[in-house]
């Protein structure tokens, strides 16, 4: 038999573009949705620009007082308004143009950049000025998010949903992951006003955006007044879709060992700062990886089911990674554990956008950015006590494995949501 030709054995070119469509992000709500194009790309550089901010005050705070307590303040004035407001946002939502809130919310953002641009380049010297900027920024946020993301199913096809939802966490995860590098090289190059002022000027992109969109008033019957209460009543009542937001609570609140980096970079691996920065940058790479290889998510329509293996892969990538002492095989359970992460937030988002009525979504959103804001604050509490009260060792796979426990008890309690079907929608 003569030998066959070497491109006989070759895969077809149209099997391997099938094949790669199938494996990368399904970007048809890019293509066929000019609305969601545009706020998409304004999301991605805007939270580029954020990222950016939130390194510079890092940095300004750190370099004004010499005190890692002052630094780590940043974050609790920006978690209390987030959590605060972060309810209320969601249920303004329900009642107005989202449109218009989402647009004013964005503006808001960037006059606070804008501003802190300005008392960098004066030479303000004020640490309170930069505390007040970042809590006017989480407010800004916490209102005008939940109008930006209830506005999803209005922009998109109901079967690209979990597409779209997958593009939204690349944009995330982009932000995440590129925005700190940029930031750090501006405050180097130049100094805190360039970082500052590059994301205000970022969010000219999302204020164009949100411009161009058609008016978003909320369907279905709505009220003078649209109560938090009623979004909890609502929630309460709703089997599904609470135990959508229960399974996040128990894989952050378990299986988020953050606060444990530092000891775990000099107790397990003999490293220091740049080892603490590996472990932290590690889920975010692992997420945005998931989002990137996430074309076969808009194929399951056993939502419920995925949330629930996500949610188990995580908790058990983190136990794996409290018994390994190798650098690099941490780092990619940390990277896996972030995957799985993503696959959990693109189903749950897609079963609160499609389960859920129009006129309750916005305040579905504002209790998903609390436990989104809250629940990592929990986890590194909760890690931390475990690890005072035995090693980090401890903390790190006994949290995993809680989280795993968790997550079958949700589903022993609640059996409909591992049976929950994405083409009949069962809140």
């Amino acid at each position: 038999m003569p030998p066959r030709d070497t491109a006989d054995l070759a895969p077809p070119r149209g099997r391997l573009r099938r094949l790669a469509r199938s494996a990368l992000a399904d970007i048809t709500p890019l293509r066929t949705s000019p609305h969601y194009r545009r706020v998409w790309f304004g999301q991605t550089v805007s939270s580029v620009g954020q990222q950016m901010t939130a390194v510079a005050v890092s940095v300004q705070v750190f370099a004004l007082t010499g005190s890692s307590f002052a630094t780590g303040l940043v974050g609790l004035f920006s978690l209390v308004p987030l959590v605060a407001f972060g309810l209320y946002g969601g249920a303004i939502a329900d009642t107005v143009d989202r449109r218009k809130l989402g647009l004013a919310g964005s503006a808001g953002l960037a006059l606070v950049s804008a501003v802190l641009a300005a008392q960098a380049a004066l030479g303000i010297q004020q640490v309170a000025v930069l505390y007040a900027a970042v809590a006017l920024q989480a407010v800004c946020f916490a209102v005008s998010s939940p109008a930006r993301s209830s506005m999803l199913p209005r922009l998109v096809p109901t079967e690209q949903l979990p597409a779209a939802n997958a593009l939204s966490t690349v944009s995330m995860n982009l932000g995440l992951t590129i925005g700190p590098m940029l930031g750090g090289v501006l405050i180097g190059i130049w100094s805190y006003q360039a970082a500052y002022l590059v994301d205000a000027i970022a969010f000219s992109a999302t204020i164009y955006a949100m411009w161009r969109l058609p008016s978003m008033q909320p369907e279905g019957e709505r009220k003078g007044r649209a109560s938090v209460l009623d979004g909890l009543r609502f929630l309460r009542d709703r089997p599904n879709l609470r135990t959508s937001f229960l399974a996040d609570l128990a894989a952050m609140i378990f299986g988020m060992p953050r606060a444990l980096f530092p000891a775990i970079a000099v107790g397990f691996y003999g490293g220091d700062a740049r080892t603490v920065g590996l472990l932290v940058s590690a889920p975010a790479v692992g997420a945005l990886a998931g989002a990137l290889f996430s074309g076969w998510v808009g194929r399951v329509n056993r939502q419920g089911f995925a949330v629930i293996s996500a949610v188990a892969a995580w908790g058990l990538a983190i136990a794996g990674f409290g018994l390994v002492r190798d650098l690099w095989l941490g780092l990619l359970l940390l990277a896996a554990a972030g995957c799985a992460d993503t696959v959990s937030m693109i189903f749950r988002n897609t079963m609160m956008q499609t389960a859920a009525p129009d006129d309750m979504r916005g305040r579905l959103q504002g209790i998903f950015i609390v436990v989104v804001a809250g629940g990592p604050r929990l986890g590194d509490f909760e890690s931390g006590t475990v690890a005072a009260l035995t090693s980090p060792a401890v903390s790190v796979v006994s949290g995993g494995l809680a989280c795993v426990a968790a997550i079958l008890l949700l589903t022993a309690r609640r059996p409909s949501f591992a049976r929950y079907d994405a083409r009949h929608p069962t809140p």
